[in-house]
């Protein structure tokens, strides 16, 4: 194929517009691992589509700037500017999330859901689904990947906002690690 016709397919697809690629161009190369429209396959991966513009735009600025502990991503968000943090929160922020199928332990779910309720809807409302609090949606996320995020919470690698780190210290102390089996099983459990 001649870098004519390649290029003229590119223009006319809506990848590119004016100003540069659009945002859905953008954040079509989360795609390999995030999927296309953000909606994870992998356990290990999260889900990032339905989450809010500010939450996606700061997790990218966190990894970029290597305040939020990564593999892969710090890597990848170097490569990236601000501005196009934000396209790919606007795409993302407009895909529903489907959430992951996995199996959870029927009888910690209704545990779980008490815990939420008392440690964690205040920032993560509506059982944990709603985006509009900007910190991050859990329910239906993969429990590996939130295994992993607490483990860097748990180890320093990771900061957590200081109600977030009261909150988790009084988990931790009244209900222990069967505490946080019972959350990830909840928030497993969610459709």
């Amino acid at each position: 194929m001649s870098a004519a016709v390649l290029a003229s397919g590119v223009l006319l697809s809506g990848a590119a517009t004016a100003g540069g690629a659009s945002a859905e161009a953008i954040s079509y190369t989360c795609a390999g691992c995030h999927g296309f429209n953000g909606n994870s396959t992998g356990p290990a991966t999260p889900t990032i589509s339905g989450a809010s513009q500010e939450y996606i735009t700061e997790t990218m600025k966190g990894y970029k700037d290597g305040s939020i502990a990564s593999t892969v991503m710090g890597r990848i968000a170097k490569g990236y500017t601000d501005e196009q943090f934000a396209m790919m929160g606007e795409f993302f922020a407009k895909q529903k999330m489907v959430a992951a199928k996995q199996d959870f332990d029927a009888k910690l779910v209704k545990k779980g859901a008490k815990l939420h309720d008392k440690y964690c809807e205040k920032c993560h409302a509506e059982g944990a689904t709603s985006a509009e609090d900007d910190s991050g949606i859990l329910a239906g996320q993969w429990t590996p990947y939130l295994e992993y995020t607490l483990s860097d919470y748990h180890a320093g690698t990771r900061e957590m906002s200081k109600k977030m780190k009261k909150k988790v210290k009084k988990l931790n102390e009244k209900e222990g690690d069967a505490g946080m089996k019972a959350l990830l099983n909840f928030y497993a459990e969610a459709k």
